[in-house]
């Protein structure tokens, strides 16, 4: 009997179609030890999701660049990489400084561990992140203000630029969707990549906050070249030609490594 719940199968099932472009049903009977009409039953749910497209003994990624899995799902995706990152993260926030937390499922990791940190601005077009930090006294919490997008609840919007045009800051922990070497940072939709683009110019620090699999992957619109980041945290499986590539773009790279006490960063490339 399989150990994995249907959930978990399909989650497994998007990374295993994000890595490889496609599977076949017997492949995933071996995976997860399940019957040929309980993967076909997965596969069809998550093809009326529009994640995926079935074809003859299978199933092949169907995403376009402007299609944006839904807040929750990619909350689980690399999870464990997301809160190394966010560890890492949260220890080059000092008392008193001010930052903006980006839209994403990393930077809602970061606001996680925040909880010790005294004295801080923090500024968010994201109302999960601001829900949780809400309550805390040592921060002061600013919104963009915006209009509000569904499900993402990313604050959008001509009221999110200008505000975010009036305020300077330490640093900005920032998320992407891609990251490509000529294609620079993309995003899947336009509304937030303007945003986007109005906290990057207001950032003393640039930092990139983006797990291995955004690396090689171009979204639908362009937010900025590689030369805006100053640095980049990333986990331990982002490949040593992509290290070496950023390395001759003078970009600081930390590693966050996970160990068993916590998290291990590797500094590899000093701007």
């Amino acid at each position: 009997m399989s150990s994995y719940l249907s959930e978990e199968r399909h989650q497994i099932i998007l990374e295993l179609l994000e890595a490889r472009g496609s599977i076949t049903v017997n492949e995933l009977v071996e995976r997860f030890g399940v019957s040929e009409m309980t993967i076909r039953r997965d596969l069809d749910a998550l093809e009326r999701k529009g994640l995926l497209r079935r074809v003859h003994g299978g199933a092949v990624l169907d995403r376009g660049r402007s299609y944006e899995p839904p807040f929750v799902v990619r909350a689980v995706e690399n999870l464990a990489a997301k809160q190394q990152i966010a560890k890492a993260a949260a220890a080059l926030i000092e008392n008193g400084d001010s930052i903006i937390l980006d839209v994403g499922t990393t930077t809602l990791e970061i606001a996680r561990r925040l909880v010790d940190k005294q004295n801080l601005t923090v500024i968010t077009p994201c109302l999960q992140i601001a829900t949780l930090l809400a309550e805390n006294s040592n921060i002061r919490l600013i919104l963009t203000g915006g209009i509000v997008r569904p499900i993402e609840l990313s604050m959008v919007g001509h009221l999110a630029e200008r505000a975010l045009r009036d305020f300077y800051v330490d640093k900005l922990f920032l998320g992407a969707a891609g990251v490509d070497l000529e294609a620079g940072l993309t995003e899947y939709n336009l509304e937030d990549t303007l945003v986007k683009q109005v906290m990057i110019k207001n950032a003393k620090r640039v930092i990139l906050v983006a797990d291995s699999s955004k690396f090689g992957r171009i979204a639908f619109t362009a937010i900025a070249p590689l030369s805006v980041i100053n640095t980049l945290i990333t986990d331990e499986n982002l490949e040593p030609e992509w290290i070496s590539r950023l390395r001759k773009l003078e970009i600081e790279v930390i590693v966050a490594k996970q160990t068993t006490n916590g998290f291990a960063k590797e500094e590899v490339a000093i701007r």
